[in-house]
């Protein structure tokens, strides 16, 4: 498939069909976005806005629409000044239509419990964030976000228990996951192997300098097979979907 200017493109509806995720879930589904230059730089000047382009945007949104929940890491959330999800007048007749929350939720994933209560995923939100963290994470911490009004959940010791985080959100009706990076928790999804989905669009770029790749961590026992289901070009970039072979 080819968007415009080069031909007619992809209707929302056929975007809704691509992107979807599977009807009826009985487990966690995860499906990950990122955006990347041709040589694998992650961002550019320490953000990946720079990267993406007009279609690259709209597939990221469709992203949240499909969700029941944004998980991010808490540098990505920092690095990037994430604030609680909008609802737009397009993303509300989306989900209504999809039998969705008006909104999803982000849910931060954080060993020390690092989100402050004065971040904006707290303060300019339309629903408590989600905070999964660890046991050894300051309790004072862990309190004041509670008292703020985020959803703490402790999901492991020292380290969060990916499983663990994931079957927490699935017993609150979230199972549907839309992992917006960055590349630690991306990495340790490979290493868990809970990557259903890997959605990247690649912009025509080359950026250079010392920037990192989409994911970094620990090596998995075995590399994860991907099946490419779906290719779109916009302006010269390159949106990939690729589903994991189980």
């Amino acid at each position: 498939m080819l968007w415009p200017p080069r031909e007619p493109g992809p209707t929302d509806a056929d975007l809704e069909r691509l992107y979807a995720y599977p009807d009826r879930l009985d487990r966690p589904f995860v499906q990950v976005n990122f955006v990347s230059s041709l040589d694998g730089a992650v961002e550019v000047d320490g953000r990946s806005g720079a990267l993406g382009n007009a279609a690259d945007k709209k597939v990221f949104a469709l992203g949240r629409d499909l969700a029941d929940v944004v998980l991010v890491g808490a540098g990505t959330a920092a690095a990037e000044g994430y604030r609680g999800v909008k609802a737009t007048e397009v993303r509300a007749e989306r989900r209504a239509r999809l039998g969705l929350s008006p909104v999803p939720p982000i849910a931060v994933v954080t060993d020390r419990c690092s989100v402050a209560p004065s971040s904006p995923l707290v303060t300019d939100t339309a629903v408590p964030p989600i905070v999964l963290t660890t046991a050894a994470a300051p309790a004072e911490r862990r309190r004041a976000l509670a008292d703020a009004g985020a959803d703490v959940v402790i999901t492991g010791d020292d380290r969060v228990d990916l499983v663990a985080a994931l079957d927490a959100l699935a017993s609150r009706g979230l199972s549907r996951v839309d992992c917006e990076g960055g590349p630690a928790l991306f990495g340790a999804l490979i290493e868990a192997d809970l990557v259903d989905v890997l959605c990247v669009t690649y912009a025509p770029l080359l950026v250079g300098g010392t920037a990192g790749r989409i994911a970094h961590g620990r090596m998995p026992d075995a590399p994860r097979a991907m099946e490419l289901t779906s290719a779109l070009t916009y302006e010269s970039a390159l949106l990939l979907r690729y589903t994991r072979v189980r």
